[in-house]
C-alpha cells in the first residue's frame, strides 16, 4: 500500500511539543529513550494533548508507547472536529480542561481508542482496548489488550497503529490487529477530517516516541 508521510515527530524532548495544545495539567520530561508524559495534578487531574495539524479522512497513525508507572489509562483521539462543523478550537465551543465528559458527550465529533486501560479495578481485572465514537459515548468496537503491566513491560516500547480509511477503522499493537470496525452512521454522522490528540488519565506515567501520520 503506497502512502505519503504527512507528519513526523520524534517525541524525544519537551521542545517537540511546541505548537501542541494542552488541555489539563500535562507534565513532559525527556527520558532516556522517549518523551515521558504524566499529570502535574492530582489523582483526578487528567489531560489531553492535541497535535497542531489537521489530517484528512484516510490516514495511518503510528507511535511507540511504553508504560512506566500504573495505574492509569492511555487514549488517542482522531478525526476530532466540532460536531457542528469547523475545528475544535473555534470560538463558541465549550472550554475544555481534560475532564472526559467534555470530549465524549460535549460539542466535539471524534473517535477515540483507549488501549492501556488500568485506571480502575475492573479494567485491570479484564484488559480490553475500546473504540468509542463521540458525541454520545458510543462503544463501537472492542478487542483484547496484549500490553503487559509495567512490571513485566520493563521499559519496552510497543508500536501502536490506527488506520482510518474513510469509514473503516483498524487498530493494532505490534502488528497484531485487535479490532476492525466500519461506521454505518447508525451512531450519528461519520467522523471525517480532524485532529489527533493523546490523552492520559492520572496517575499514569508513560513514554512516547516516533509519532508518524501517513496518508493512505
Amino acid at each position: 500500500m503506497s502512502s505519503t508521510l504527512l507528519y513526523r515527530n520524534a517525541l524525544a524532548a519537551p521542545v517537540d511539543l511546541d505548537g501542541w495544545v494542552a488541555e489539563g495539567p500535562v507534565a513532559a520530561a525527556a527520558g532516556d529513550d522517549g518523551l515521558l508524559l504524566s499529570s502535574s495534578g492530582g489523582f483526578d487531574d487528567h489531560w489531553t494533548l492535541w497535535c497542531p495539524e489537521v489530517f484528512g479522512d484516510r490516514i495511518r497513525i503510528s507511535w511507540e508507547f511504553s508504560p512506566r508507572s500504573e495505574p492509569g489509562l492511555a487514549m488517542l483521539f482522531f478525526g476530532a472536529a466540532a460536531a457542528s462543523g469547523g475545528g475544535i478550537f473555534d470560538d463558541g465551543l465549550a472550554h475544555r480542561t481534560g475532564a472526559y465528559s467534555q470530549y465524549h458527550s460535549g460539542d466535539i465529533r471524534t473517535l477515540h481508542v483507549s488501549y492501556f486501560r488500568r485506571r480502575w479495578e475492573d479494567e485491570r481485572a479484564f484488559h480490553t482496548c475500546n473504540l468509542r465514537k463521540s458525541p454520545g459515548f458510543h462503544l463501537v468496537a472492542q478487542g483484547a489488550d496484549p500490553l503487559p503491566p509495567v512490571v513485566d513491560a520493563r521499559g519496552a516500547f510497543y508500536r501502536v497503529e490506527v488506520i482510518k480509511d474513510g469509514p473503516d477503522i483498524a487498530f493494532s499493537i505490534d502488528d497484531l490487529v485487535l479490532f476492525r470496525w466500519t461506521d454505518d452512521e447508525s451512531t450519528g454522522p461519520r467522523v471525517r477530517v480532524g485532529r489527533i490528540g493523546f490523552r492520559q488519565m492520572s496517575p499514569l506515567v508513560a513514554s512516547y516516541r516516533n509519532l508518524e501520520v501517513h496518508s493512505l
